[in-house]
C-alpha cells in the first residue's frame, strides 16, 4: 500500500541513500587496488562518476525540513560534534595503527571521508545565505563558484574548500528537487534507457579513451594541483559536471521507489559512512590487500563491502555506537540558568 511518505518520495530517496552508501564503501574498498587491477580501476571510476554528486543531492533533499530554526541549529551542532569526534579518532588510530602516509593531521584538513562533514556544514550555511535568491540563480551561482574555486592558489583539502564548492550545486539541486518531477520523468521506458546508459558508462570507464584522472573524480584538488595551470582549466570542470550529470541521471533510473527492506536501512546510512573507514583502514593496515591478485577476489571485496554495509545498519550497531555517531547536543541548545537570583 502506498503511504503519504512514498508519494512525497521518502522511500525513493532512502533507497537511493542505501544504494549510494554501498557504492561509497565499495569505492573506498577498491581504491587501494585501482592502480594495480583493471577491473578495480573500472568499477572505481564508474562509482566516482556519480556517487558523491548523488550523495550530496540526497543530503540536500533531506535538509529541507531542518535547515533553519532550532532544528537547523541542532543539526549543525551535531555535525560539528561528529567531525570533532571522528577527526580525533581517525587521527589517533592513524598514528597508532593505520600509519597512512601523506595525511594532514589537522582539524582544518578533514581526514579522508570526513570532508563530507566539513562540507555539509558549509553547504547548510551557504544555503541559508542564499535563501532570498531565486532557485535558478542559486544553482547558477553555485556552478560558477564550483568552477572558480579550482583557480585558488591553495591546497584544496584545507577546510575541504574545493569539494565544498565543487559539490555545492548538487546540494542546492537536491534541496529544491521535487519528487513529483522525478517520478514523472522516470517512466518505465526511461528507466530501461538510463539503466543501459549506466552499464555503458561502467564499460567505458575501463577504456583508456574514456579514462578520467582520479583527481578530477575526487573534486578535492585545485587546477594547479591537477597539473592544469591554463586560464581555461575551468572548462575541464564544466566537462566533469556534464559527465557527473549523465552518470547520476543514469544511476537514478536504477533506484526503486517502493518501500522495502533497504528503505529502513537507508535511515541508518550515517553509521555506515562514519564507521566503514575504520574497517577499510584496518584491512589495509593488516596487509590483506597484498594477497589480492585475481578478479574473483576483487569481486569478493565488493560483495564483502555490500554485506558489511547491511551489517552496519543493524539496530544493535546503532545502539552500541550511537554516543559517537549521534552525540547528544540538546544540552548545548538550552540557555544557561542564571546562577544568582537578583535581590529585590
Amino acid at each position: 500500500m502506498t503511504t503519504i511518505h512514498d508519494v512525497q518520495g521518502e522511500s525513493f530517496f532512502l533507497n537511493l541513500r542505501f544504494m549510494l552508501i554501498i557504492c561509497v564503501f565499495a569505492g573506498n574498498a577498491l581504491e587501494p587496488l585501482a592502480s594495480s587491477f583493471h577491473i578495480a580501476q573500472q568499477w572505481f571510476s564508474w562509482i566516482f562518476m556519480f556517487h558523491m554528486p548523488l550523495f550530496v543531492l540526497v543530503t540536500g533533499y533531506f535538509a529541507k525540513s531542518s535547515l533553519a530554526g532550532p532544528a537547523g541549529r541542532k543539526v549543525l551542532l551535531q555535525i560539528g560534534m561528529q567531525y570533532l569526534i571522528f577527526q580525533s579518532l581517525y587521527s589517533v588510530l592513524d598514528a597508532a595503527l593505520f600509519h597512512v602516509p601523506r595525511i594532514h593531521h589537522s582539524f582544518f584538513a578533514p581526514y579522508l571521508l570526513l570532508w563530507f562533514l566539513a562540507s555539509h556544514i558549509c553547504w547548510r550555511l551557504l544555503m541559508l545565505a542564499l535563501q532570498g535568491v531565486p532557485p535558478v540563480l542559486q544553482l547558477g551561482i553555485s556552478v560558477l563558484l564550483g568552477i572558480l574555486v579550482g583557480y585558488l592558489p591553495v591546497e584544496g583539502i584545507w577546510l575541504s574548500v574545493c569539494r565544498t564548492f565543487v559539490y555545492l550545486p548538487y546540494f542546492i539541486a537536491g534541496y529544491h528537487l521535487n519528487y513529483a518531477d522525478v517520478r514523472r520523468f522516470f517512466t518505465v521506458p526511461v528507466r530501461i534507457i538510463t539503466g543501459a546508459v549506466s552499464v555503458l558508462l561502467m564499460l567505458m570507464a575501463g577504456t583508456s579513451y574514456f579514462g578520467i584522472p582520479a583527481g578530477w573524480l575526487y573534486g578535492s584538488m585545485t587546477y594547479g594541483e591537477l597539473g592544469h595551470t591554463e586560464w581555461y582549466a575551468g572548462i575541464y570542470r564544466i566537462g566533469m559536471y556534464g559527465v557527473q550529470f549523465i552518470a547520476s541521471m543514469a544511476f537514478l533510473g536504477l533506484v526503486p521507489a517502493i518501500t522495502g527492506r533497504i528503505t529502513e536501512m537507508g535511515r541508518r546510512t550515517l553509521y555506515v559512512f562514519l564507521l566503514h573507514g575504520l574497517i577499510v583502514r584496518t584491512v589495509v593496515a593488516k596487509g590483506v590487500y597484498e594477497y589480492i591478485d585475481t578478479p574473483v577476489e576483487i569481486i569478493l571485496i565488493v560483495v564483502c563491502a555490500a554485506g558489511l554495509c547491511c551489517l552496519l545498519t543493524m539496530p544493535w550497531v546503532r545502539t552500541a555506537t550511537r554516543p559517537l555517531v549521534e552525540p547528544q547536543v540538546d544540552w548545548m541548545l538550552k540557555p544557561a540558568l542564571y546562577p544568582f537570583r537578583r535581590s529585590a
